[in-house]
């Protein structure tokens, strides 16, 4: 579409650069390979708990993922789950725990996706993503959805099989639609969120609705909350959104109408940007620009043709 800015198309979005390691998921079901790799002395491993890691903040301003050789990671029966191998044959499995180890040293800290996604190398985000996402399905799939029995975990933990009645689960991701609406006059439509804090504004999003294709999806919900009508729906990339279960794509849309009346309840406010408005509130501080781990932050800087503050940036 005409909105696209080709000098950030090349770009990673964040938590979808090549992060080479190949999943090997031939890998999963073979119990003898998955006990030789875990013992191998290369093999490297984590914890993952309540979606959080630890991360290590070097000298050199780079961040790291705390990783262990297995014969060092904590003890777990079961929630041991194989994340995949590096080009140089390195294992990487991930451990599920109620809690992560204490400090291993002055440096190392628990932290989250959103902020250790911004941070971490290709590979580390790329397994910590992965890992986060096992985990978030793991803690809510414990039990049979057809006749309610405990599972177990198979495939190094990307399947759950019921005992009883036989029946296989896989992960769950839940496709989700988030778009860049503009107008005949090239502005952008953002939104505020009832929840947010005053002058945050982001594009709009949405789940996609059984039976409903991804481009209906970007129509309806731009209605239902800003109630703004689109006909033009282009798809421009994707990208993972473990919190807890999503995969977000992303599109640019063209409003045929610029009327705008929000729902009140997701959404509290929107407006039309240009980009001359939207530099001058990150000038003044009226207008916040959203976190800039989500794909929004892309689509937006698409548009606007160059990178949006980040928080504390004197624009």
């Amino acid at each position: 579409m005409s909105t696209l800015n080709n000098a950030f198309a090349d770009r990673p979005i964040s938590l979808t650069a090549p992060s080479g390691i190949d999943r090997a998921a031939h890998h999963r079901l073979d119990e003898a390979w998955l006990a030789a790799a875990w013992s191998h002395p290369s093999t490297r491993v984590f914890v993952v708990s309540g979606g959080q890691v630890l991360i290590d903040d070097r000298p050199d301003g780079t961040t790291e993922l705390v990783m262990t050789p297995a014969f060092e990671a904590p003890m777990t029966e079961t929630h041991r789950y194989f994340l995949g191998t590096d080009t140089d044959g390195v294992s990487y499995f991930a451990l599920q725990k109620d809690s992560l180890p204490g400090r291993m040293d002055q440096s190392a800290r628990p932290a989250g996706l959103r902020e250790a996604g911004l941070l971490l190398s290709p590979r580390d985000a790329g397994l910590m993503t992965h890992a986060v996402a096992l985990e978030n399905w793991q803690r809510l799939h414990r039990f049979c959805s057809r006749c309610g029995e405990r599972t177990v975990i198979a495939a190094a933990g990307h399947i759950r099989r019921c005992p009883v009645c036989g029946a296989e689960h896989y992960p769950r991701t839940d496709p989700a639609v988030i778009m860049l609406v503009t107008d005949d006059q090239d502005r952008a439509l953002l939104g505020r969120q009832v929840h947010w804090p005053e002058g945050r504004f982001s594009t709009l999003a949405g789940f996609v609705e059984p039976g409903e294709s991804i481009e209906q999806a970007v129509v309806r919900e731009v209605f239902e909350e800003a109630g703004v009508t689109v006909g033009e729906v282009g798809y421009v990339a994707s990208q993972p959104w473990p919190f807890p279960s999503s995969l977000m794509l992303g599109f640019f849309a063209r409003a045929t109408s610029p009327e705008i009346e929000v729902d009140g309840e997701e959404i509290h406010e929107a407006r039309w940007f240009s980009r001359e408005d939207l530099e001058a509130g990150f000038a003044s501080g009226e207008i916040l620009p959203p976190y800039g781990i989500s794909i929004a932050s892309r689509l937006i800087e698409l548009w606007y043709g160059k990178p949006l503050p980040k928080p504390g940036d004197v624009v």
